[in-house]
């Protein structure tokens, strides 16, 4: 990564027109090729920005824009588009290279195998006389997160995400018809268990016969104080 602060002023000319006037930025020149231009505030949304693929070339000034204070152009050109950006730098105040390495990517508190294991552990959340039978239960198109059984001994399937959306609602939705055709399992019912569940997931889950449950990450985890509460 090449991080340029420099006194520039930015041109952007595509689907739409627009100029940055000159001031001190900070230019970042990324391993992909993407190109943001930030300012010393608006957090971590850059100013401008040109995603991949883009090609930077770096030119010298034509006379006027020399005359100008201009000393380094940068042309930043979009491969599939006609998008253009243009860096008119007057001046550099710090310019280096950094090589980060691969980065491992996000590690997300609350994802779907920590639920997973959480709920399989306090099954009880299901309702009183649910029992696990296992984890990670196979079918013909893929796993089911946790295979159960409630009080009458009739089986459960279970569906962790961290958001419930409709696409979660079908998926569990083909488990169970899979899953009701097995003699051994049937009648199969249904929960959809999440963080959060949209209203229109919720409405299909609802009209498909599918229970929904909200999981309480921090209370499973039992980091929630009851006590701080305000209700």
């Amino acid at each position: 990564m090449r991080l340029v602060i420099a006194r520039c002023s930015v041109d952007y000319a595509g689907r739409l027109s627009a100029h940055l006037p000159l001031a001190t930025r900070l230019l970042l020149v990324k391993a992909d090729g993407s190109v943001l231009v930030h300012s010393d505030s608006l957090s971590y949304k850059p100013l401008n920005w040109m995603s991949p693929p883009c090609t930077l070339t770096v030119m010298e000034p034509e006379p006027e824009q020399a005359n100008a204070g201009v000393v380094e152009l940068w042309r930043v050109a979009q491969a599939k588009t006609a998008d253009l950006l243009v860096i008119s730098i007057h001046e550099i105040v710090h310019d280096s290279a950094h090589e980060l390495g691969v980065d491992p990517g996000l590690q997300k508190d609350g994802v779907e195998a920590h639920l997973q294991k959480l709920l399989a552990e306090q099954i009880e959340l299901l309702g009183d006389g649910h029992r696990l039978v296992r984890r990670e239960y196979m079918t013909a198109i893929g796993p089911v997160d946790i295979l159960a059984t409630d009080a009458t001994g009739a089986s459960v399937a279970v569906e962790i995400k961290r958001r419930g959306d409709i696409d979660g609602v079908e998926q569990l939705t083909r488990y169970l018809e899979l899953m009701n055709r097995d003699p051994l399992l049937a009648p199969v019912t249904g929960v959809f268990a999440a963080q959060e569940i949209k209203p229109q997931a919720r409405t299909l889950a609802q009209d498909r016969g599918i229970r929904c449950l909200l999981l309480d990450y921090d209370a499973m985890r039992g980091l929630d104080d009851a006590d701080s509460r305000l209700f």
